[in-house]
């Protein structure tokens, strides 16, 4: 289960990388809805790292919102973490985009946010 853990958070690390790189280019060649799908996977991947890591099966979770409130029950730190900007957070993952670079950067703070969070709470193998 250890690996499963470090995969989702590996890749919850790479998705988040490679949204912060599309924000990086000018604002004119920025595809929003690759910054959209990166930040939305990252944000999935670090709550499922966290459920699996605490002996949880993600699977039951079907979105965001979901994963999050299992991770708060377990966690009441996670209050710390502001959803209320991310949208799609009621909808399967991959199943909606955001096309403005305000919206998505706004999903990118939450997804680089949670990361900070769970360095802090030491959650990462």
């Amino acid at each position: 289960m250890e690996t499963k853990v470090r995969g989702l958070f590996e890749e919850a690390f790479q998705k988040l990388e490679a949204a912060g790189e599309e924000l990086c280019r000018p604002e004119e060649d920025v595809v929003s809805f690759l910054v959209c799908k990166h930040s939305q996977a990252a944000i999935e991947n670090f709550l499922k790292g966290y459920l699996l890591k605490n002996n949880i099966e993600p699977k039951d979770y079907s979105n965001i919102s979901s994963l999050y409130n299992k991770c708060l029950e377990l966690n009441s730190n996670f209050s710390e973490i502001d959803l209320s900007n991310f949208t799609c957070k009621s909808y399967k993952p991959d199943s909606r985009s955001c096309t403005s670079i305000s919206k998505v950067s706004g999903c990118f703070d939450i997804a680089g946010n949670l990361n900070s969070f769970l360095k802090k709470e030491k959650a990462f193998i």
